[in-house]
């Protein structure tokens, strides 16, 4: 999990403070918040810096929980 507040500077691949795994523009981002509003205007704004496969769901991770999809259980790996 990356908070939102750096959320582009971690995830893009140009910036020298980004986490490991964000070494490709290719790569695949999935946003997920609460209920799909935060999550689309965060996976916008990765588009613009180039990540042209950032997404979210719709209707967010209370979306996915209402269709039964499966949870994470147990610790998040949360960067900083």
């Amino acid at each position: 999990m990356i908070d939102r507040t750096v959320l582009e500077w971690r995830l893009d691949p140009t910036c020298e403070c980004r986490i490991p795994e964000a070494d490709d523009p290719n790569l695949l981002v999935v946003v997920v918040c609460r209920q799909g509003y935060s999550s689309t205007l965060a996976a916008a704004s990765l588009r613009a810096l180039g990540l042209h496969r950032a997404t979210d769901p719709t209707g967010g991770a209370q979306a996915w929980f209402a269709a039964g999809l499966p949870k994470l259980e147990g610790t998040t790996d949360v960067r900083e």
